[in-house]
């Protein structure tokens, strides 16, 4: 294979960078607005957009002193746990099962899931107010994870059930010639091989009840005390003025959780795992 020539790879090397200042400087923005006297999201001066020139801290102390950020995050925190947990461990068994398993409607669930994953989720909002207020649930934290979990089902559903097809059927069998049963050769041979898959779903699950804002806004009903985080950012914001520099350092603080988790689940996010596990 012949070399590059130098130029393309200059060339190359300008695009990455170009793309990498495109990725990196919103977040830079924000810290610097998070950090600016004032409350003010940017500023006239050239050089001030890129180097701060003025430090202060109070941004951050108000949104976590001052203002009830830590319910917020807290609250938060609870819904997309618990919606992490319902989607990883619904869609884990579910999509095993429309894997490995020949059974009347499978075709036509598999059909129905994909056309609810067409569904724009927003106009199902009205729907799922009147079940939950049926059931007692609405505005409360177990409706919104309800809500949050029955739509995320569907897409992690289909994204399990890829993997598992990706899995050779023979090291399932296999342990079922030494004696597992369907359950044992489920859990001791296919879910350590999913790894990958299910540290997506977790995260993908997670996401779904941490950054969501219409659906939080409309199930909680108003309720201050269970707020999110992002619907807490929100009604800051009054018609007088706009705490532009707390909702920078809300932001990045809401960040942080996301990072941690994606840091955690990265070992598993590993391609080829089962490359060469079965011969022939």
């Amino acid at each position: 294979m012949r070399e590059p020539s130098p130029q393309l790879k200059i060339l190359s090397y300008a695009i990455l960078i170009v793309a990498a200042v495109f990725a990196l400087y919103p977040i830079w923005f924000t810290f610097l607005a998070s950090i600016r006297p004032g409350g003010r999201l940017f500023t006239l001066d050239l050089a001030g957009m890129f180097v701060p020139k003025v430090v202060t801290w109070e941004n951050f102390q108000q949104i976590l002193f001052v203002k009830p950020f830590p319910i917020w995050v807290r609250n938060s925190l609870f819904i997309a746990g618990l919606t992490t947990i319902a989607c990883v461990s619904l869609a884990t068994s579910g999509a095993f099962a429309f894997s490995r398993f020949q059974f009347v409607g499978r075709e036509s669930g598999l059909i129905l899931l994909l056309a609810l994953q067409a569904f724009p989720g927003v106009l199902a909002l009205v729907p799922i107010a009147l079940i939950l207020q049926r059931l007692g649930l609405y505005g409360t934290r177990w409706g919104l994870i309800l809500a949050y979990t029955t739509g995320t089902l569907v897409f992690t559903t289909w994204n399990l059930k890829g993997y598992f097809d990706t899995i050779p059927i023979d090291l399932e069998e296999a342990a079922m010639i030494d004696g597992a049963g369907p359950i044992q050769s489920f859990v001791r041979i296919a879910l350590p091989l999913a790894r990958p898959a299910l540290a997506t779903t977790a995260l993908f699950g997670f996401m779904s009840g941490w950054t969501e804002y219409v659906m939080a806004q409309v199930l909680l009903a108003g309720q201050a005390q269970k707020y999110t985080a992002p619907i807490g950012l929100a009604q800051m914001a009054s018609d007088l003025s706009t705490p532009w520099g707390q909702y920078a350092a809300g932001a990045l603080l809401v960040s942080v959780p996301v990072v941690i988790l994606f840091l955690w689940l990265q070992r598993y996010l590993e391609a080829g795992l089962t490359m060469g596990g079965v011969k022939g």
